[in-house]
């Protein structure tokens, strides 16, 4: 989970804060308090335990209040509560972006935030800057940390979709009950949120304020599309022999694109792998894949295609191709997770399935991925592991799902089938099966004899069950594993 991870038994003392801190910075911030269910991958039919989480809330213009996505995600009831008062009343998640990791909430009743001085937002944070970060006691006293800006840079946010601008603090700072989402302030302005914070390096990862301002300007139009991407992969040119192998010509520029996206603006604009990009809107883009920033100076180009940039700008690249120069236009799209091969989250909807005689068939996520844990690249399957990380070279056409046997439950025609787990679904019956509506199609219609024959990646290569034992065994497995439905697809 990304936000606050640190023990609360972590004691270290805040710096000094003014005892006359102004009223206006207290009322800045709300108390949110979220009560939600995530739901269980390895039971797909059911949810997980319930969660509590207490965090803080930005105050901004137009009666709404920012905090992190994840703080809100599967959530069931938000509610925020004032400082000052105590009082509280329910919110609505208005939009929500968990590829950037923010979410702006808005109260029941607008006149909830009555009396309350919103924040401005600062953009214009560097390296060497001093931010503050805001907390409040249960008092609702105002503590303020204040840690020294050493890095920005383009880093990937916890669901790792795309590359974003990020500020990195040296910062000391105590566990407080409702840290999970804590501003940071540049001379009484928003300057970024708490993304993570490691205590034992004292280092604090913010998501910074050009983000916010991104995600704000999209959420006023009413129609929020989320953050662009271009769909390449690249790699440094500073090796001579990859330059000479790409036919490169001129003074040594420029990165080497390694892999295109499926469906994506960079396959659409006509980019190919071995071009070189030497141009990104109109800047320069170094060896290393840099250009000059005039805020940060030198920064990744991902800046430009984000943070700069959004979904239905047309961008312009120079490139070369076997050593001649071109020029291409790139229209930035948002890639929507559900068009992944291998989605990359699914939060605030039950995951689909179709349970057959026992047998749990799934679509590949990263979602599911992650329930072996924080190190689910260890632990995971390493075949699913594999599948989730190369999808794009592996399925260059796109538009299908990876469907997957998770596991087998015991009942009376999975006989002799009960440890078979993670398997590749192929067909089923002789049909190729590229999604779960694929399988449920299939299996509406058995093969000669009431027998439906499934095909898998590994052993033991194929699966044969009686129809007819499937429809009598169906009331007693829901019944024994509590199981509401056999199928969701929705």
């Amino acid at each position: 989970m990304a936000g606050w991870n640190i023990p609360a038994a972590l004691a270290k003392k805040d710096a000094g804060v003014p005892a006359a801190l102004s009223k206006q910075k207290q009322l800045a911030l709300v108390r949110v308090n979220v009560t939600g269910q995530g739901y269980d991958y390895f039971r797909p039919w059911q949810k997980k335990t319930p969660f509590l989480k207490r965090a803080l809330g930005a105050v901004l213009a137009k009666n709404r209040v920012l905090v992190t996505a994840d703080l809100v995600a599967n959530q069931n009831y938000v509610e925020l509560e004032r400082a000052e008062s105590g009082e509280k009343i329910a919110a609505n998640v208005a939009v929500i972006d968990y590829e950037a990791n923010l979410a702006l909430l808005e109260p029941a009743d607008k006149k909830f935030l009555a009396g309350i001085t919103p924040l401005d937002i600062a953009t214009d944070t560097v390296v060497g800057d001093r931010l503050a970060a805001w907390q409040l006691e249960p008092t609702g006293a105002l503590i303020a940390t204040e840690g020294l800006v050493t890095t920005i840079q383009v880093m990937r946010y916890p669901v790792e979709v795309g590359q974003f601008l990020t500020y990195r603090l040296s910062l000391s700072m105590q566990y407080r009950e409702n840290s999970y989402t804590i501003p940071l302030v540049k001379n009484n302005k928003l300057a970024g949120l708490l993304l993570r914070y490691d205590s034992r390096s004292q280092l604090l990862d913010a998501i910074p304020a050009p983000i916010i301002v991104h995600f704000l300007k999209d959420a006023e139009s009413g129609h929020y599309r989320g953050f662009p991407a271009a769909g390449f992969a690249f790699f440094p040119t500073r090796d001579p022999e990859l330059r000479q192998f790409a036919g490169q010509t001129g003074k040594p520029a420029g990165v080497y694109v390694t892999s295109i996206e499926p469906n994506s603006p960079a396959l659409k604009a006509g980019l190919q792998v071995g071009d070189i990009i030497t141009s990104v809107a109109k800047s320069s883009i170094d060896q290393n894949g840099n250009y000059v920033d005039s805020l940060y100076g030198k920064m990744d180009l991902a800046n430009l295609l984000t943070a700069r940039a959004y979904a239905g700008d047309t961008i312009p690249f120079e490139i070369q191709r076997h050593g001649q120069p071109m020029q291409l236009t790139l229209t930035l799209e948002h890639r929507d997770p559900k068009d992944y091969v291998v989605s990359p989250y699914t939060f605030d909807e039950a995951p689909r399935y179709y349970v057959l005689g026992g047998l749990i068939f799934q679509e590949l996520s990263r979602q599911y991925l992650r329930e072996w844990g924080s190190n689910w690249q260890r632990e995971a399957p390493q075949k699913f592991v594999y599948l989730d990380r190369y999808q794009s070279e592996l399925f260059p056409e796109g538009h299908r799902k990876i469907v997957v046997l998770s596991q087998v439950l015991p009942a009376n025609g999975t006989i002799g089938y009960e440890d078979l787990s993670y398997l590749g679904v192929k067909a089923v019956d002789g049909k190729e099966i590229r999604s779960l509506d694929d399988l449920a199609e299939a299996v509406k219609h058995p093969l000669e004899g009431g027998f439906i024959k499934i095909e898998t990646e590994e052993d033991p290569k194929q699966i044969e069950l009686d129809a007819g034992q499937i429809a009598t065994d169906a009331s007693s497995l829901q019944e024994s594993y509590g199981i509401p439905f056999l199928q969701r697809l929705e």
